[in-house]
């Protein structure tokens, strides 16, 4: 049924150093609205240089939301996310017809349009014992329970992501089910419209932003983040690009300038993974970042569907 009181979700989507946040201000500006981060990173305070997080100027231009404003001691599933991202949507739209969502962490995103099962509580002594599993023997081990005990989630699942492996494995150990079971509920009704654009680069001139980004981010103090986070390496927070490397080259392990290389490319790595995740949704069209005149076009004909 149409609505003459219709709420519009923007949705800004894909991978790291694409140019998401500038494309998301413009599109804020143009509407007079505000931005919701979906970046499962850059929600932790003490991460900045190392997340890419907005500047000062940019989140000033703009008001955002979900930047900076957990600790790496907390543990923020999707299902999190979610609720709080609603909570937030519901006064935003109190004042404006259009909010934007805009973030590279797609169970973020899909949690928000799609939503997710309730999650039981986990004995923290279950993740507790994961983790030490992690530390101890790497990741390997982990994927191997996790496709014995769930390959649905082996199969669809980052794999090489151990946030997302242990939070699968601790909820099939404490459930007796299978991690997939809870994963998405069924189509659900929620208060706005999506209207979802992805960004893209050709391959070269993508690998090129993110060989140029790591190299500025070292410019910019990011080994001095990563030796101020150190004693919390072991949280979930941290096992993330970037800062895995760097904590192996303070414990001696690799050269800096191996741990450089290493960043740039499991980053262009995460950036693959991230677009092949994205490619999946047939709903998402796809623009160069800078076709910003081309996008509010596309906007403006979605609302009208809609409306």
């Amino acid at each position: 049924m149409k609505n003459k009181n219709q709420k519009y979700l923007i949705i800004i989507a894909g991978s790291t150093a694409v140019g998401k946040t500038k494309t998301a201000i413009d599109i804020a500006k143009y509407f007079n609205t505000e931005i919701i981060s979906a970046d499962s990173r850059q929600i932790f305070k003490e991460l900045n240089i190392g997340v890419a997080r907005p500047s000062e100027d940019e989140l000033n231009d703009v008001k955002h939301y979900f930047i900076a404003n957990k600790s790496i001691d907390e543990y923020v599933s999707a299902g999190t996310y979610e609720r709080e991202v609603l909570e937030l949507l519901e006064g935003i739209y109190k004042e404006k017809d259009v909010a934007i969502l805009c973030g590279g962490t797609g169970f973020y995103i899909n949690a928000v349009l799609n939503g997710f099962d309730e999650m039981p509580e986990i004995n923290p002594e279950i993740r507790n014992e994961l983790n030490e599993i992690y530390k101890n023997e790497g990741i390997v081990p982990l994927q191997e329970k996790l496709r014995i005990l769930d390959i649905d989630s082996y199969n669809k699942m980052d794999i090489k992501n151990p946030q997302r492996v242990i939070r699968a494995l601790e909820m099939c150990i404490a459930t007796k089910r299978k991690f997939s079971d809870f994963k998405m509920k069924k189509s659900i009704v929620r208060n706005f419209s999506p209207i979802k654009i992805g960004l893209e680069l050709p391959k070269e001139i993508l690998h090129q932003n993110i060989n140029n980004r790591v190299d500025k981010m070292m410019e910019n103090g990011f080994l001095e983040e990563a030796k101020s986070v150190y004693e919390h390496k072991n949280n979930n927070a941290l096992q993330t690009v970037g800062y895995k490397e760097l904590f192996d080259f303070l414990d001696h392990r690799t050269s800096m300038e191996e741990a450089v290389e290493l960043i740039k490319l499991h980053t262009r790595q995460y950036a693959k993974r991230q677009m092949t995740f994205f490619k999946k949704d047939k709903e998402i069209q796809w623009f160069a970042p800078n076709e910003i005149d081309n996008m509010l076009q596309f906007i403006n004909i979605k609302r009208l569907e809609y409306f």
